[in-house]
């Protein structure tokens, strides 16, 4: 049976950390949300940041949009938290109406006050193993796997989707640990070879937002498994992986909710530190 890799209460060990960080600032450190349209997911996302914003002592000011907010106006808004000597990170919630270019968006976030770690300066940091501001999801992953104690040195470690922020980023991270990294993806799954890409996996990350995606009896036997995933399927939410079956197999996995998702969070808040100090 695998052992929880609770990311709740690495979370908890973290902020307290994060509060003592915190205090050595000597300011209150502010974190600018932006939030265009409404949906379950980002609304839970947006109030999980305040309350953890509040019990670090950090001023959350979130600005709403309409869903049919043009570029120009977000833009526009970007640019002047920018400018803002008293907003130290800037976060836009993903995702965006389909009529908005997301990279470009982001493109406009000042690189010293991005909070989440996407924007491209950021990324090339992470690429020569020099960035100090992480995107979020994949830096949580790397936690989580930290305190499973196992070393990622040589380790087939498979990730399953390839987004810009969770995918990419985690892979050029598990590269700078001398990882053996397979990015997985739709055209890995049309040539029917998923499944093998699976089986042979040390590591297995699955960031994709399809519920039961990986099931269980794919999985090697004592792999780590973590599973960023979050679907809501008959009122209950569940991630990308079988995890009834998957946890007879694997020696660490997460649950869904209360893996990644709480560590997301905490490492929004630890980057909202180091842009601080610039």
């Amino acid at each position: 049976m695998a052992k929880l890799l609770e990311g709740k209460v690495i979370a908890e060990r973290i902020k307290e950390e994060l509060k003592q960080n915190i205090k050595s600032l000597k300011i209150k450190p502010v974190l600018a949300s932006i939030q265009v349209g409404s949906s379950a997911g980002t609304n839970s996302y947006v109030l999980s940041q305040q309350r953890t914003a509040q019990s670090l002592g950090v001023e959350y000011r979130l600005k709403e949009f309409g869903a049919d907010v043009s570029e120009a106006e977000l833009i526009e808004f970007i640019q002047k938290l920018n400018s803002d000597k008293t907003v130290n990170g800037i976060i836009v919630q993903m995702p965006l109406p389909q009529h908005m270019d997301c990279r470009k968006i982001i493109q406009f976030i000042k690189p010293q006050k991005d909070a989440e770690g996407v924007h491209p300066e950021n990324i090339g940091k992470v690429l020569y193993a020099q960035a100090k501001i992480l995107p979020c999801t994949p830096a949580a992953v790397m936690e989580l796997l930290k305190e499973t104690g196992i070393d990622l040195y040589g380790k087939e470690v498979v990730v399953i989707g390839h987004s810009d922020i969770v995918g990419r980023p985690l892979a050029l991270l598990l590269l700078n640990k001398f990882s053996t990294v397979t990015v997985c993806h739709i055209a890995t799954s049309k040539a029917g070879k998923l499944e093998e890409h699976v089986k042979r996996a040390d590591v297995l990350v699955v960031a994709v937002g399809k519920a039961g995606l990986i099931k269980g009896d794919l999985i090697k036997e004592g792999a780590v498994v973590i599973d960023v995933g979050i679907n809501r399927v008959g009122g209950k939410i569940v991630g990308d992986v079988d995890f009834e079956q998957a946890q007879n197999r694997a020696s660490f996995i997460t649950p869904v909710p209360g893996g990644v998702g709480p560590l997301t969070v905490a490492m929004l808040m630890r980057n909202l530190i180091e842009t601080a100090k610039t």
